[in-house]
């Protein structure tokens, strides 16, 4: 019985998702890097390095569901879990420590700070 395809596309859409979702959690993962740790304690989130341990891991399982690894899918449970511990970081904690560093930051600082 022939395939005429269908199943093919269907696997490219979900290989694409699977991309896009890594992508977001790599996102997430860098810009956790970034922020500097006391502004997540003042945000009065988790520190820093529970949330890039918490990213890490989401974009280890991000990359085994795009690359096909272990039979690792976008519809698998490690990986929709991971998807969603980004989503958190992005929505939720990123706005509030970014908040902090804006606040704090000045044109004229020095060595011992503002001048």
């Amino acid at each position: 019985m022939p395939n005429f395809g269908a199943y093919s596309a269907l696997n490219y859409f979900f290989w694409a998702l699977a991309i896009a979702a890594f992508v977001v959690e790599a996102w997430a993962f860098i810009d956790a890097i970034i922020r500097p740790a006391p502004s997540y304690v003042a945000a009065g989130k988790q520190t820093k390095q529970i949330w890039l341990l918490i990213l890490g891991v989401a974009c280890v399982f991000g990359l085994a569901a795009a690359v096909g690894y272990g039979g690792q899918s976008v519809t698998s449970i490690f990986a929709v879990v991971a998807f969603v511990a980004a989503s958190v970081y992005l929505v939720d904690v990123r706005p509030k420590v970014r908040e902090f560093k804006r606040g704090r930051s000045s044109t004229h600082n020095g060595p011992y700070g503002p001048w």
